[in-house]
């Protein structure tokens, strides 16, 4: 009987166990037929169309389907079409890995309760190459990392291997991601040593028949430390001749390794100006190595050394002078804005200034600045702004996205990239709904002419359920979080006004005196007795004069300048009166309350929604944003207090009042772990 009592509690359980809902099986929550179905056919066969034909066996509940490898025009790389008819339906494409791809796309419609009597799709990618950044250190930390430890078990591999490797791969296949780059930017020279690239390897061979390459981040002094050279100088032909047989050792471990990603002469890290050479030296010696087997170099322009120069001009001041200088497969990776990953920049001056030089703009997936794993904030309308954005480089319509993906200025290879926010929890990312940043970046690489709209709604219905009275108040919040987040803490343009290190939670006071000014908040928002913000007018810093016309007239000219950004190009007077009238200081006080309100509208849109969805993540979600509220607060009062310390003007009497008094809230020391 006591046996029997098991068995049926086994029933009830195994049910739950397929389906856990701890966010552990992200949107890919497709139903699990019942009996195997053998109904894909294939003209062809390899361990990628394989992998097709298993999901759409074990999860496909409609008609027979074909998988073809049929002819394409050229420029279709992974692209691939679906055809239905009321008997079957055809996925025809170049590669095997359009067919897996097109495999995806046939499950998550089918999630989305699509309707397939007629389907006609046709579909290709906007980049060649879409990549996840890892931050992750070999001792299994993440730098700016928010969902525990990495995913990457060094000291188990390459002989114990983790199931989460092949579940990575299979997420990032599902949205079309198809590069991985394993290593902080900020890397260890020990990752390429021997023992560790056999590790890469087992890890390359799990990915690949999902279509993802490896990368690594290389340091740049590793022939010193590694090899045991007297230096790194990228035109010693010593250093030139360990770099080449390193990459043939890894090529013959890995023989579609994409290349090197390098953080060089920024932030401390080792560089060739070190030794009196460029970055265009050091990344030409670097891709001439890499040639011979189709490797690139991608070579991030986020460079700054302590100078008197603004910290937003740096990289195109470094970077443009060398324009036409860098070999075809080096690519220059381009943060999305001038200072690091805000919740609002100007974009990056440089996108379009460098026209001899293949350029793919990198992103930030994990929130780093934008409350980490406790703040709900959809990244997709920040991604869409980076991208649509005009540089006039080449004329009207010169968007980031057209300059990057080889439509306006054809190009041997496209790229883009954003840092990843994946660790070892259940739920990949920390937060239910950072899952949906991870899917956005996957959506916008395939085609960056989706919507916000249409990638929360394909995501919430994937992942929760296609109940309306669901779907759409929450993508609803969805689509107005990240403005809501700029509001409760920087609106108008004001940026870097996060506590030092750990970037968590405000500290505008902050003054790092005898340190590096740029590291400190008070070298950002330049709050004094006359006004606040950054003059980067003519008169000012002149970083205006970094942007092509007309835009840079319209920045520098206070009345044209967005007003969404018009601390960040002017230091304005408190008593400037903004477009609706207000002094620059109410606005400044009503966009920090609005933002706390907007928190807590959120968090009563989200109690109604107990009904539809699990108890588990209703209530994991319903508790961070109890803390984003209260830290919505917090960012109000710090900056507030803080700032009328200099306008000595009264806050609106229909705000609500600073619960917090000032001094209290500079004793504020959070220890949020070690970050290098």
């Amino acid at each position: 009987m006591q046996h029997f009592r098991h068995y049926i509690l086994l029933f009830l359980i195994l049910p739950l166990i397929a389906f856990a809902e701890d966010g552990s099986q992200l949107w890919l929550r497709y139903p699990v037929n019942p009996k195997p179905r053998n109904i894909v056919n294939s003209n062809s066969k390899s361990p990628t169309i394989e992998i097709a034909k298993k999901e759409l066996n074990q999860h496909w509940a409609g008609q027979a389907v074909d998988l073809k490898i049929d002819k394409f025009p050229e420029n279709y790389k992974d692209g691939y079409k679906i055809v239905s008819t009321p008997k079957k339906i055809s996925i025809l494409a170049k590669t095997d890995l359009g067919l897996l791809y097109g495999s995806y796309h046939l499950l998550n419609l089918q999630q989305q309760k699509a309707d397939f009597s007629n389907l006609k799709l046709e579909e290709k990618p906007s980049y060649d190459v879409r990549i996840l950044n890892h931050w992750d250190n070999l001792d299994g930390t993440i730098e700016r990392g928010y969902a525990g430890h990495s995913l990457w078990k060094w000291e188990d591999l390459p002989n114990k291997l983790s199931p989460r490797y092949e579940e990575y791969a299979r997420a990032n296949a599902s949205i079309g991601i198809n590069a991985t780059v394993l290593n902080n930017v900020n890397a260890s020279p020990n990752m390429l040593r021997e023992d560790y690239l056999k590790k890469v390897k087992v890890l390359a061979d799990i990915f690949r028949p999902y279509g993802i390459k490896v990368y690594l981040s290389v340091n740049f002094s590793s022939p010193k430390v590694l090899g045991g050279l007297q230096n790194s100088d990228p035109l010693n032909q010593d250093v030139q001749k360990w770099w080449k047989d390193k990459a043939a050792e890894i090529y013959k471990l890995i023989p579609d390794f994409g290349g090197f990603l390098v953080k060089a002469n920024s932030e401390g890290q080792p560089g060739p100006q070190d030794y009196g050479r460029t970055h265009a030296d050091g990344a030409n010696m670097m891709a001439d190595v890499l040639k011979p087997y189709g490797g690139i170099v991608m070579w991030r322009a986020f460079v700054y050394s302590p100078s008197k120069e603004d910290r937003a001009k740096q990289a195109h001041l470094e970077f443009v002078p060398l324009d036409g200088k860098f070999k075809d497969n080096v690519i220059i990776q381009i943060k999305n804005g001038p200072i690091d990953f805000q919740p609002r920049e100007a974009f990056n001056p440089l996108f379009g200034a460098l026209r001899k030089t293949s350029e793919m703009v990198e992103f930030q997936i994990t929130q780093e600045y934008l409350g980490q794993a406790n703040h709900l904030v959809f990244l997709a309308p920040l991604f869409k702004e980076t991208l649509d954005s005009d540089t006039f480089s080449d004329g009207k319509g010169s968007t980031i996205a057209k300059i990057t993906d080889g439509t306006l200025r054809p190009a041997k290879l496209t790229a883009i990239s954003a840092v990843a926010n994946i660790g070892e929890d259940k739920n990949w990312t920390g937060h239910h709904f950072a899952q949906a940043n991870w899917y956005a970046f996957g959506r916008l690489a395939w085609n960056h002419d989706l919507s916000s709209k249409q990638i929360a709604d394909e995501w919430l219905k994937m992942t929760f359920t296609n109940n309306k009275d669901f779907v759409n108040p929450v993508k609803e919040i969805m689509l107005t979080s990240r403005e809501t987040a700029v509001d409760y803490m920087m609106p108008l343009g004001l940026h870097h006004i996060f506590a030092g290190g750990h970037h968590y939670g405000p500290e505008p006071w902050g003054d790092y005196k005898g340190g590096r000014p740029d590291w400190s908040p008070v070298y950002y928002h330049q709050a004094n007795a006359e006004g606040i913000g950054f003059d980067r007018t003519k008169t000012g810093s002149n970083a205006v004069s970094q942007y092509f016309p007309p835009l840079n007239e319209i920045y520098n000219n206070i009345k044209t300048t967005p007003e969404n950004l018009i601390l960040w190009f002017h230091h304005v007077p408190w008593d400037y009166r903004m477009k609706d009238g207000k002094t620059l200081w109410d606005e400044l006080c009503y966009k920090y309350d609005l933002g706390v309100h907007e928190m807590r509208d959120y968090q009563k849109t989200w109690d109604k929604m107990q009904a539809y969805i699990d108890q588990q993540r209703f209530s994991e979600v319903q508790d961070k944003l109890k803390i984003q509220a209260k830290d919505a607060v917090w960012w109000k009062d710090a900056c507030l207090l803080y700032f009328q310390t200099f306008s000595k003007r009264p806050i609106p009497s229909d705000i609500e009042k600073p619960v917090h008094q000032l001094e209290d809230l500079k004793k504020i020391k959070l220890n949020m772990g070690h970050h290098n």
